[in-house]
């Protein structure tokens, strides 16, 4: 399950629960919280996956751009072996087998940083996503908490005989 639609069902639930009078708390239903938290444990694993799938992708890539700079190189210096017919056509195969070899590096290496500009802005989508349910998890636990704690004092003065 999509860790994002996991969000928005948080979200949902905080929104249908009902608000306690007079403060800014709400009482969510625990079952539910407790479930969507479980999912997201689960589906946690499978972002990480995707992140991995698109790193392995990212290898990928420049596996086949290094084989197709082999393959331009050796292209390049078959054509040049064939130019040696004179030092004018030698020199200027040399030059144009340098200028194929440098766009194939510099399209491999653009390749590579796209790749890894692709994979960190996934990584970090993830990590704040991650944080922001952090934060919502936490938050609600100190709501509940508090919300416990002053239901306990609360009952614990109602306990108490009046004195006359």
């Amino acid at each position: 399950m999509d860790i994002l639609h996991l969000v928005d069902r948080l979200e949902e639930l905080f929104n249908e629960s009902r608000p306690i009078p007079l403060t800014r708390n709400v009482i969510v239903d625990e079952d539910r919280f407790l479930e969507i938290i479980d999912q997201m444990r689960i589906s946690i694993p499978e972002e990480i996956k995707k992140a991995q799938q698109v790193d392995a992708q990212r290898d990928r890539i420049l596996a086949q751009a290094q084989e197709e700079a082999n393959r331009t190189i050796a292209l390049a210096k078959q054509k040049g072996n064939e130019l040696v017919q004179s030092d004018s056509i030698v020199q200027a195969g040399q030059s144009r087998a340098e200028q194929i070899v440098d766009q194939a590096r510099i399209e491999a290496e653009s390749m590579r940083r796209d790749a890894d500009d692709y994979i960190i802005e996934s990584l970090e989508s993830l990590e704040a996503e991650l944080t922001r349910l952090l934060n919502q998890a936490r938050n609600g636990i100190a709501t509940l908490t508090a919300e416990r704690h002053a239901s306990m004092q609360k009952e614990g003065t109602e306990l108490l005989p009046e004195s006359d």
